[in-house]
């Protein structure tokens, strides 16, 4: 089977690449084992640290050129694949600082005379990731793996094959052991078949129809998974906010990666009082954005990753329009070549309609209104998801603790979310199971073993 890849922005074609086949997966999984017992895990953490603090100078030396390829396969402006791949270079760093002390042995009290817990890893660790971030989502998750001890096998989107193979041929240029990476090419019949395959554990990022048929098949062969799947994440405006900082933070976090991230700020819920200054502001902003092509350091807002994403939203927007929605921006196609939306605002918006209830993966923005703080946060509650959220108020929101009612992984206040090294990331309800990143993302991937010795 050939996989072909498409530049979104020029609609031409990119390449060709053979799918694997499921026999060929198995193999590949097998001698990824062979790696792990052999090599890998017994490099000294020390020396994963060092490769680690490699890589992290690889990616910032060949930035430019690792952004061109991500922009050519997915069509996010250059300027923030740029972005990307310098925080690939630092969640390098970090664990390069910091992994070994996450790591050490935990002493603990019993009636033995030593007993601690270690951290061991867990051996062969399939990952499958999507298109929207090609490298960040990869070594989000690859890094903390890979330090632990564990060997990695990518089953990346067949949007960015060149992305994955780009990503391992950069570890082994930085010197890791050829074989402890390794980047699997196919579609989604490869994702299964690594999720039944000998690994130990399975990671997904992905839609969360995609995220439940893999921990179905991974649950079957009793394999640890982990789920980062999709959000709706709520933009909650207070009558006591900073109007001109959540409207300008707001167009920011939704129009990011051209309106295509699971955190982006998805629903925005604003107080009756300040609804109509918040929406003339939030539209200002929406104005300033350049749609164009992507590769021009001018441009904020670059094609969707597909001609059949622009379907999906414009028939939210109809459905939505059918029960009193109003475009108030946008809400048509360019006349440009390659699969451009211009960006859109939404008004009277309830959250009832479908462009509340689904993610709307796209530079749309609904606007809600709520009547107070309470009615706020049960219009974000409102939803099957529970992955990010975020909160603008300059005192109400933390003198009555409203984070606690935030149903959600993560609660930012007066900022947009973001995934941050230092920060665990992850959602409950159908936003996924587990965390990556931090402390905890790299023990979502070892043998907590506890030790007694009398």
């Amino acid at each position: 089977m050939k996989i072909t890849t498409v530049n979104p922005a020029t609609e031409e074609v990119l390449a060709e690449y053979d799918a694997l086949t499921e026999e060929q997966v198995n193999h590949e999984v097998n001698d990824s084992r062979k790696v792990y017992e052999s090599i890998w895990k017994k490099f000294d953490i020390s020396e994963r640290g060092k490769l680690l603090r490699n890589l992290g100078h690889l990616l910032q030396q060949r930035k430019k050129e690792y952004a061109t390829i991500i922009t050519n396969e997915m069509g996010k402006p250059i300027t923030e694949s740029l972005a990307e791949v310098e925080k690939c270079s630092w969640v390098c760093e970090y664990y390069a600082d910091n992994g070994e002390k996450f790591l050490k042995p935990e002493f603990i009290e019993t009636n033995a005379k030593d007993s601690y817990v270690r951290f061991d890893p867990l051996g062969v660790i399939g990952c499958i990731m999507p298109w929207n971030f090609p490298f960040w989502q990869v070594l989000r998750f690859c890094v903390p793996a890979l330090f632990a001890g564990n060997t990695v096998l990518l089953k990346h989107s067949s949007v960015c094959p060149l992305s994955g193979n780009t990503i391992q041929k950069a570890l082994e240029d930085a010197g890791f052991p050829k074989g402890v990476f390794r980047h699997l090419v196919g579609n989604y019949i490869v994702g299964e078949a690594l999720a039944k395959s000998n690994v130990d554990a399975v990671s997904i990022t992905g839609s969360t129809r995609a995220g439940k048929r893999v921990a179905e098949i991974a649950s079957q062969q009793l394999h640890k998974f982990i789920l980062e799947l999709g959000g709706s994440d709520p933009f909650i405006v207070l009558k006591d906010a900073n109007i001109d900082k959540a409207a300008e933070i707001g167009v920011k976090s939704r129009f990011l990666n051209n309106g295509q991230s699971c955190i982006a700020a998805k629903r925005f819920i604003v107080e009756q009082d300040v609804i109509e200054e918040f929406t003339k502001k939030f539209i200002e902003n929406v104005e300033k954005q350049v749609v164009g092509d992507p590769l021009d350091p001018k441009t904020t807002i670059g094609p969707l990753v597909r001609d059949n994403s622009r379907d999906t939203i414009v028939n939210q927007i109809g459905q939505s329009a059918l029960k009193g929605a109003k475009v108030l921006v946008g809400g048509n196609v360019p006349q440009m070549k390659g699969y451009f939306f211009n960006p859109t605002v939404v008004g009277k918006v309830t959250p009832d309609m479908s462009i509340s209830r689904e993610e709307v993966f796209g530079p749309v923005a609904p606007i809600i209104a709520a009547r107070n703080p309470i009615e706020a946060i049960r219009f974000a509650n409102d939803t099957e998801f529970g992955l990010g959220s975020s909160i603008w108020s300059e005192k109400f929101a933390k003198e009555n603790n409203l984070v606690k009612d935030i149903e959600a992984g993560m609660v930012f206040v007066n900022s947009m979310v973001i995934s941050d090294p230092r920060i665990p990331f992850g959602g409950i309800k159908n936003s996924g199971i587990g965390r990556e990143l931090s402390n905890y993302g790299l023990k979502e991937f070892v043998n907590i073993k506890s030790v007694i010795m009398n």
